[in-house]
């Protein structure tokens, strides 16, 4: 993971942002604050990207592995997905069977909106698309919701990376990452506390529509 955690640093451009944000959205662990705030802090301090291009891209590359992780429950079904989750292989991506129970769980409790919902929380970001895939969700809504997260999830990073290149000491792609991963669980607040005021205002609105 180091190894392709440094290749990432060393080569960020807005095909590698895409590439390796579609490996951190599917099964296959890989940290988004090695790529993200990088990226975006490479585009403020040497000009070579565009902050907005960086979120963009890897949005595109979030919904690529979404759709990879929904078409293989779509297609594999329950039992295959659980039978993963409980291998060797599924251990060493950092899944298990209750990671996937409690993604399905929340999918069950929040509807179609928790892929949108669900992509801004940590425990769960990564796997919202299996139950979603396993519900045989509409795709145009799934792509909607997904697209909307990623998008916020992506924007808020890329926010950071650019933010710190005017800190003083902030002088590289590692500097950066290892800032953001020192401070990985206030952000990880910051990003469940957007979702939660996001679900209470859909809530609402759909309360207010009932009436």
């Amino acid at each position: 993971m180091e190894a392709l955690v440094k290749f990432c640093l060393e080569h960020l451009n807005y095909w590698t942002v895409t590439l390796f944000m579609a490996i951190e959205s599917s099964f296959i662990p890989f940290p988004s604050e090695a790529v993200v705030p990088p990226a975006a802090w490479k585009a403020a301090v040497t000009g070579e990207m565009n902050v907005y291009m960086v979120v963009v891209f890897a949005t595109i590359g979030a919904i690529i592995g979404a759709l990879v992780n929904y078409y293989l429950a779509l297609w594999l079904g329950r039992p295959i997905v659980y039978r993963f989750a409980n291998s060797s292989f599924g251990h060493m991506c950092l899944i298990d069977e209750a990671k996937v129970k409690y993604a399905e769980e929340y999918f069950d409790k929040h509807g179609a909106v928790s892929t949108f919902v669900g992509r801004l929380v940590p425990a769960v970001r990564q796997l919202i698309s299996i139950p979603a895939g396993l519900a045989r969700m509409g795709m145009p809504r799934f792509l909607l919701f997904t697209t909307l997260g990623a998008g916020v999830w992506n924007a808020i990073l890329a926010a950071l990376g650019y933010y710190m290149s005017m800190i003083p000491g902030m002088d590289s792609e590692e500097a950066v990452m290892s800032a953001v991963k020192e401070h990985s669980s206030v952000i990880g607040y910051v990003f469940f506390a957007l979702a939660a005021v996001a679900l209470a205002y859909l809530a609402y609105k759909g309360l207010k529509k009932g009436k």
